[in-house]
């Protein structure tokens, strides 16, 4: 299964960012099979080629969570963002317990 990644690169307190479709459990510096475009998270600036992006979406393959929000954010597909931060047991079982007991 293929997946649209972002790939690390650049130097020490300077991260710069590759986004890249490659297998869903390969390495993070792994092969990747296509180069989709590159963002700064620094400058806020990036490039990202949209016609290929949705054409990979199209023949299915899955963007992760972080990548989804981008993608979302620079209008390359619409909809919501995805949570990205998990959330805690304690907090799950609090919202577990909230929605058992009605409120009288």
């Amino acid at each position: 299964m293929l997946a649209i990644k972002f790939r690390r690169i650049g130097k020490k307190d300077q991260p710069s960012y590759r986004i890249v479709v490659s297998e869903k459990k390969s390495k993070v510096f792994g092969k990747f099979i296509e180069d989709l475009g590159w963002y700064d998270p620094k400058s806020k600036k990036f490039n990202i080629n949209k016609e290929r992006a949705q054409y990979r979406l199209k023949t299915g393959c899955q963007p992760t969570d972080t990548v989804h929000n981008f993608l979302v954010k620079t209008g390359v597909i619409k909809g919501p963002k995805r949570p990205v931060h998990s959330i805690s047991k304690k907090q799950e079982e609090v919202k577990s317990q909230e929605t058992a007991q009605p409120t009288a």
